[in-house]
């Protein structure tokens, strides 16, 4: 891990802005890239990820949710299906609509990926210092708060 750069506290706005936009990016493509074991695009492991946490959903629901066409969420349900990840099930009140859900083999990716990305990052604060982890958790409260902020 490279040493941790120091940024002055009378930083502009806007090159702070800059600074952690790119950190952040930098962070998240790292996480991918040292938890990407099972090989599945970012597109089919957020689509998985939803499956997961809201049940089970149809085509259409599920594109509206990840913000992408139904023609590309299709694409990415059949490649899902094709590795066993999801399973069509009858829609329960809705004979012409199909949900998908996931697999146990699904559920199994999701948490292989959750515990390379956890022993992954566990790692790489391990090299910190005991000061530089406590600055990065009590950072923690504020990204959160960035992330939902309007």
């Amino acid at each position: 891990m490279s040493p941790v750069m120091s940024t002055p506290p009378d930083m502009p706005l806007d090159v702070a802005v800059t600074e952690l936009t790119l950190a952040i990016g930098q962070l998240l493509r790292r996480l991918r890239a040292e938890t990407n074991t099972d090989g599945l695009s970012w597109s089919q492991t957020t689509a998985l990820g939803r499956l997961i946490r809201g049940g089970p959903m149809t085509t259409a629901d599920l594109a509206r949710a990840e913000a992408v066409k139904p023609q590309s969420m299709g694409a990415t349900l059949a490649e899902l299906e094709r590795e066993g990840l999801v399973a069509r099930q009858p829609h329960p009140t809705d004979g012409r609509q199909v949900l998908f859900a996931p697999t146990e083999a699904g559920h199994a990716a999701r948490r292989q990926r959750s515990a390379a990305k956890q022993k992954w990052l566990m790692a790489a604060l391990s090299e910190l210092s005991a000061d530089e982890q406590r600055l990065l958790v009590s950072a923690v409260p504020l990204i959160k708060r960035l992330s939902e902020a309007d």
